[in-house]
């Protein structure tokens, strides 16, 4: 194969990530090409363009110029993907699309036609997200900062800024929030309610608050204070601020906390607080063993439990029998399960359900007593991979973005007859490919009889674009098993290979 790389170079030119992704992932698509990608040429970016042998020899960028890069069968593939994203780039608007599509050009500028506006989302390349946080705190605005690749030293700086002026920092690597009921980067429509969401984890996150908002109940905010808040350096300051501000706010009056576990000294901390605190608490540390609480906290390992303990005890799905649904099946395989998430906190609940039913387990997002994933799985355990880790995800948009990132990976477990269940989640939402479910069943539709079981589990709510129940008719019609949670598509998976080994 003659294989083609093409590059165009934007000087100055700028467009956030998630646009970038979106475009990438069209790019992609276009016939004969075997990779491609629109990123900023920030140093990280190019090495990960170079090393993907996108960058044609000798290509010079620098931070603000944007690249758009090509990888085709042939020349003539290449130059018509490439034609594709400059055309898309360079699309013109009409009048009133150009005013809807108005955006001001630094923070200043978006202040001074705006000063209503209290919060800032930051979503440009880590190398300059910690700027122009600084210019939003500066301006006494509240931050939520979607851009990782930020440094420790940035980010406590930044949050204890944040903390003297009386200001959120949620960040960095903040994937999702809720605030006064606008679902902000990743999120999800959901009803308004009396519970509110502290998370260290954006698809915890999304899983308890649609758990919640599903079951009738609502959501008053959802506050992400980005992965490493709770970790020692930083000391858990968006967490602590977070539980102060719910212990002001007359809307809430129960508080979820979403979280791997944190660093000893951190937790103490935090649940000293919530100690103090005049609400009730449900503290989720993902795969924790049972903790010493406050009187007013409630401890779940999962987030389905904690989903169910912030509704006094509800039953998430009580009607789903995992037992009785894995007796109806066909028992194929030797007993192996491999899960493919885009959600890495999934991934994490995963773990913990299948190592508590007495499963061997390996993982790519391990959490503690979870073996950690060599390159090739170990012979005789479960595989859980997060698809959302960086290593799957240089270069190319997140899964939830881009379902393909999974293709591959799902293709080879269908084919692999050592496994009985093949676990899969959807995240729906702002943000999120229009029609995942549509995506992954025309990826499974000709698997053979002698395949592995496929179930999955579908976070989102019926108020969201893609509408919850629209994708779950989708992958029921294609011989998918959707339980009613991501916990509960573990249990059916365990049922499933209890059932296999009878």
């Amino acid at each position: 194969m003659n294989v083609v790389v093409l590059n165009e170079v934007r000087k100055g030119f700028y467009l956030d990530s998630v646009a970038l992704m979106r475009l990438s992932r069209e790019v992609a698509g276009s016939p004969g090409v075997i990779e491609a990608a629109l990123m900023m040429g920030t140093p990280s970016n190019a090495a990960i363009m170079r090393n993907a042998g996108l960058l044609e020899e000798g290509a010079v960028v620098k931070g603000n110029d944007l690249v758009i890069a090509v990888k085709a069968e042939s020349e003539s593939a290449a130059r018509e993907a490439l034609d594709k994203a400059i055309k898309s780039l360079d699309k013109p608007k009409t009048q009133g699309e150009a005013q809807a599509a108005w955006r001001p050009h630094s923070i200043a500028a978006a202040v001074k036609a705006r000063p209503e506006i209290n919060l800032a989302l930051i979503s440009v390349p880590g190398e300059f997200a910690a700027a122009e946080a600084r210019k939003a705190l500066n301006r006494g605005l509240h931050v939520l900062m979607f851009s990782d690749n930020v440094s420790l030293e940035d980010e406590l700086s930044l949050k204890q800024q944040a903390r003297a002026a009386g200001l959120l920092m949620m960040g960095p690597d903040c994937g999702t929030a809720v605030i006064g009921g606008a679902p902000l980067a990743f999120a999800n429509r959901i009803r308004r309610g009396r519970i509110g969401i502290i998370g260290a984890s954006g698809t915890g996150t999304q899983e308890v608050s649609c758990l919640i908002s599903e079951a009738g109940a609502g959501i008053s905010h959802a506050i992400g204070v980005g992965g490493r808040d709770l970790k020692k350096d930083i000391g858990g300051i968006t967490t602590l601020m977070a539980i102060d501000a719910f212990d002001a706010d007359p809307e809430t009056d129960h508080v979820v906390l979403i979280s791997k576990p944190p660093h000893p000294d951190v937790a103490r901390s935090v649940l000293e607080r919530i100690g103090l605190s005049r609400k009730s608490f449900t503290v989720c540390f993902i795969g924790a063993s049972e903790i010493e609480l406050p009187p007013n906290a409630r401890f779940s390992p999962t987030l389905k439990g904690a989903a169910e303990l912030a509704l006094g005890h509800q039953k998430i799905g009580a009607g789903f029998d995992a037992n009785a649904v894995a007796s109806r099946l066909p028992r194929n395989g030797r007993g192996g399960i491999e899960g493919l998430f885009a959600g890495g906190t999934l991934c994490a609940e995963a773990q913990v359900i299948l190592a508590a039913a007495g499963r061997r387990v390996t993982s790519n997002a391990a959490i503690p007593g979870v073996v950690k994933l060599g390159v090739e799985p170990n012979a005789g355990r479960d595989r859980l991979i997060d698809l959302g880790d960086d290593e799957y995800t240089r270069g190319r948009p997140h899964p939830m973005i881009d379902p393909s990132v999974r293709d591959d990976a799902l293709r080879a477990a269908l084919r692999n007859r050592d496994l009985s269940v093949v676990l899969l989640d959807l995240v729906l939402g702002y943000g999120a490919h229009a029609d995942p479910a549509g995506h992954l069943t025309r990826i499974v539709a000709d698997r053979g009889q002698d395949a592995p079981a496929l179930v999955a589990s579908v976070v989102g709510t019926e108020q969201d674009p893609q509408g919850r129940s629209a994708q779950v008719s989708k992958l029921e019609q294609a011989g998918i098993l959707v339980a009613p949670s991501n916990a509960q598509a573990c249990e059916l998976a365990v049922a499933i290979v209890q059932n296999a080994g009878r």
